[in-house]
Order: structure tokens, then sequence, then C-alpha cells
């Protein structure tokens, strides 16, 4: 892992952290994000009472490499994620699959987090680069996953990540 991230208030980017403690059923301490229900202003004003499945916002470094190459400079934690890591597939992973973190903490991956404007308004054209369309015309999300908290644990930039796949026939990610 490469980093990690947290803000208490609304805002776009969040701040890096020598370190983050993951709650169990929350998020992430002292987050804006975490709780059982929706803590997403958008999905607040839609629903307040939906569950959480947005508790943790997890992207690949290597995509922050590919901005990179694009012109796009984009360092851990400005779009917004919790945990950037390296060398793990995140967007090949299906529904379900639980990412156990440093000694204690696991979080299970609901989904896709669905890009929104904020990042557009963050760099003029960066939204192009992490929405675009497959082949067939479907729309291919690549700002990273998102989780919520099935163990609590302290997390730390230098963290192993192991990922267990779960049983039986596996889901593709889509968005939450």
């Amino acid at each position: 892992m490469v980093a990690v991230s947290s803000n208490a208030e609304y805002s776009f980017s969040k701040p890096n952290r020598t370190g983050i403690t993951l709650l169990a059923g929350l998020g992430v301490e002292g987050d804006v994000h975490a709780g059982v229900t929706v803590r997403h202003r958008s999905r607040v004003a839609q629903d307040p009472t939906v569950p959480n499945l947005r508790q943790v916002h997890l992207i690949h470094r290597e995509l922050l490499a590919e901005l990179a190459e694009s012109g796009f400079d984009v360092a851990p934690g400005a779009l917004g994620e919790n945990i950037t890591t390296e060398g793990v597939d995140l967007l090949g992973l299906p529904v379900g699959a639980v990412l156990r973190i440093g000694p204690e903490a696991e979080v299970e991956v609901t989904g896709l987090r669905n890009p929104c404007v904020q990042i557009e308004n963050y760099r003029a054209g960066l939204l192009k680069q992490v929405v675009g369309r497959a082949e067939d015309g479907t729309l291919v999300r690549r700002a990273g996953i998102m989780g919520v908290v099935r163990a609590g644990g302290p997390v730390r930039p230098g963290d192993a990540i192991t990922v267990v796949l779960p049983e039986g026939p596996h889901r593709a990610l889509d968005r939450v």
C-alpha cells in the first residue's frame, strides 16, 4: 500500500496521513464519509437512510501513473480516496472480494466509484481520463473501488494487502 488519507470535512481531496484506523461497519475513523448510512452528499440528498456501501474508497497507484503520462499530476488522496494501493488489480475484483489490509483490517469490495463532475472541477479534462466507453459502448469507470469495513484495525502505508475472493460465481463490479 502506498498511502492512506482521510478528511473530517467535506472536501474533494483528502490529506495523506501516517496511518488511519478502519472501524467495522463504519469506515475510516474521523472521515466525513464514515457511517452506517450514506454520507456522500449527493446520496444523502436522495435518501439518507440507504446503507453506506461507500465507507472506504481505494484507488490503484497504477492509475495515478497513467494519468501522469497523460499530463495530469494527481497525488495519492487527491481524488478523495482513503487508500492508495499498488500491485492489486482493484478494477478486476468481483463484488464481495475481501481485502485484508495490515495486521487486522478487512474491507469487503462493494463496487466501482462512480466518477462525478467534481473530478472535472479538480482538473479540467480529468473526468474523460477516468470514464470511457468499451468497444461495445458500455461505460467503463476507472476511478477506483468502494468497500465496507468488515474488520477494523490500523492501516499504514507499506502494509500488505491480501485478496480473498468470494466463493461461487463471481459478479463483476458495478457502480455503487
